[in-house]
């Protein structure tokens, strides 16, 4: 039985192109880490796509394995990926998903955010990024959201506590308008909608954020993150342990219509208050 596996990212390919190229040069890690002045395991960090090198490096590569400026120039095209390097990976596999399943504990999901959602997040821990800076996170973030449009966009299920709905991030309009997106984007049955209401206590997914991702061709992987920290994840094991966690949570949430109808009700609140 053939073994599926998901596509290699970018990175990915440039990591394996460079192991690829010291082998046939005939060069260890150690060999090749001594030429570019770094460490052997910051060698195995870039062949195995975790990382990449800075200018200086991949220039020392470049000579140390003859390959005329071929790393250098590849590295440039990376580096205008302008993606967190911890996030890096999950969203260049995300463009390629056929099913997307989130669950979001305290904030909106990055897919979903609104313009004014999104720069109060940024403007909360990043407090002294000047407005250009933010402008560009902005776009940056809600330029994700190009995936839903069209023929190809993938499934979208959507898991979220309800702190979620209830933390006032950006204030009262920002969080109606960004409530209201996302029961607009369930009534158009763009996403599927769920909520984990106070009332259920302990559940499965109550320690981390969770993104799952389901290809045409390939393996599942999950992505977890946590506070400038994030883990793509493509053990079967460990993603299957995921999925089920998922599916617990998920038995425990509202029903699609019982979810829709909390939102909206969280988004009046928000703007003219509790009745």
């Amino acid at each position: 039985m053939s073994v599926v596996r998901r596509p290699k990212t970018p990175r990915e390919k440039y990591g394996e192109e460079l192991r690829l190229r010291r082998i046939a040069a005939g060069l260890t890690q150690e060999q090749l880490s001594e030429i570019v002045v770094c460490s052997p395991t910051l060698i195995s960090h870039w062949e195995a796509g975790r990382r990449l090198p800075k200018p200086d490096d991949a220039r020392r590569i470049d000579q140390a394995l003859g390959t005329d400026g071929f790393f250098e120039r590849w590295l440039e095209d990376l580096e205008g990926q302008y993606f967190a390097p911890r996030f890096a990976a999950a969203r260049e596999l995300e463009q390629h998903a056929s099913l997307i399943q989130l669950f979001a504990l305290t904030l909106v999901p990055g897919l979903l955010q609104t313009p004014s959602y999104a720069r109060a997040v940024f403007t909360a821990y990043h407090p002294n990024y000047t407005d250009e800076e933010l402008d560009r996170e902005v776009v940056i973030r809600t330029s994700r959201a190009e995936i839903l449009e069209g023929p190809s966009a993938p499934v979208i299920w959507t898991l979220l506590d309800e702190a979620v709905l209830r933390r006032p991030v950006g204030g009262p309009h920002t969080m109606g308008e960004q409530l209201d997106k996302i029961a607009d984007m369930a009534e158009a049955r763009r996403i599927r909608l769920h909520v984990l209401p106070y009332r259920v206590g302990a559940h499965s997914l109550m320690t981390s954020l969770l993104t799952l991702m389901s290809f045409d061709d390939s393996a599942p992987v999950a992505y977890v993150d946590a506070f400038e920290t994030g883990r793509l994840i493509d053990d079967p094991s460990v993603v299957s342990s995921c999925q089920t966690s998922y599916a617990l949570a998920l038995s425990d949430a509202l029903s699609q219509q019982e979810s829709l109808a909390l939102v909206r009700a969280a988004a009046k609140e928000h703007v003219h208050g509790r009745q």
